[in-house]
């Protein structure tokens, strides 16, 4: 009898403790929403980017991996940046070759000529 008594008493304290706790324990507002965790690095908006800012990129990890928008946006940045290098190397490059071209002379065949050696058979004028 005495355990059932001391059971009993248990539960009621254990019960008032939960409802204390309950009722009194907060201020009567709902906890504020948990901001969540951005990028922390971000690759530079204000110059191009650089091998050294493409390897200190770390995105936050989240409950299924990483945020798809922070991956989005680096990956559109680094493709935007790697188009316009291709279109300005492809710039230099025709420019360059344009630059050869113009300054390269003619090549014109020279009156002494060393005598053909190839194996294809002379033209007909040049037995005479």
């Amino acid at each position: 009898m005495f355990m059932f008594l001391f059971l009993v008493v248990a539960l009621v304290v254990v019960v008032g403790a939960v409802t204390l706790s309950v009722v009194g324990g907060g201020d009567g507002g709902a906890l504020p929403d948990a901001l969540p965790e951005r990028l922390r690095d971000p690759l530079p908006p204000d110059r191009p980017v650089h091998r050294g800012d493409v390897e200190a990129l770390r995105f936050p990890l989240t409950l299924r991996g990483y945020r798809m928008v922070d991956v989005d946006d680096a990956l559109n940045r680094l493709g935007a940046e790697l188009a316009e290098r291709d279109a300005r190397i492809a710039d230099l490059e025709a420019a360059l070759s344009g630059a050869r071209s113009a300054t390269a002379p003619p090549a014109a065949p020279s009156a002494t000529a060393s005598p053909v050696t190839s194996l294809e058979k002379p033209a007909e004028e040049d037995h005479r």
